[in-house]
């Protein structure tokens, strides 16, 4: 096994782990990305720490897959229709959930959030159980 296929996701979630936890203690905000994207989008939250914030995740991917193309080589191919889907599903799942997998899963979580839990228990069993559907009745690697 190449060491690089546990070191980058272990820096990865290092990293997303440092920029929640510097943004909770510099400014009592919680990096949960669906409720930032959607305090600009809305207009109702125009603070500049959340066009900095995403600012700084757009702009990291594009220096990374500068630098190291490599890293972004889709495996999976899909049609740009299921990344549209796929896209739009997210989308309402994070409103339905009242967050997405980083406001929860990482956020939450380590604040002790009961709600949190109880989200990345439902998110990580229907992933499962999404898979083994897509596994088993398309016939094909999720």
């Amino acid at each position: 096994m190449d060491p690089s296929t546990l070191l980058m996701p272990a820096l990865g979630g290092a990293l997303i782990g440092l920029a929640a936890s510097i943004l909770l203690l510099a400014d009592g905000r919680v990096a949960g990305i669906s409720g930032i994207v959607a305090g600009v989008v809305s207009g109702e939250h125009p603070e500049g720490w959340r066009f900095s914030f995403l600012a700084g995740l757009l702009g990291t991917g594009i220096v990374v897959a500068q630098l190291w193309p490599a890293l972004f080589v889709n495996a999976i191919p899909r049609s740009p229709g299921a990344l549209v889907a796929t896209g739009l599903l997210v989308g309402i799942g994070t409103r339905l959930g009242n967050g997405c997998t980083a406001g929860h899963g990482v956020c939450g979580l380590s604040r002790g959030s009961t709600r949190s839990l109880v989200a990345v228990l439902v998110f990580i069993g229907t992933g499962v159980i999404t898979a083994t559907i897509v596994r088993t009745q398309f016939g094909g690697a999720v």
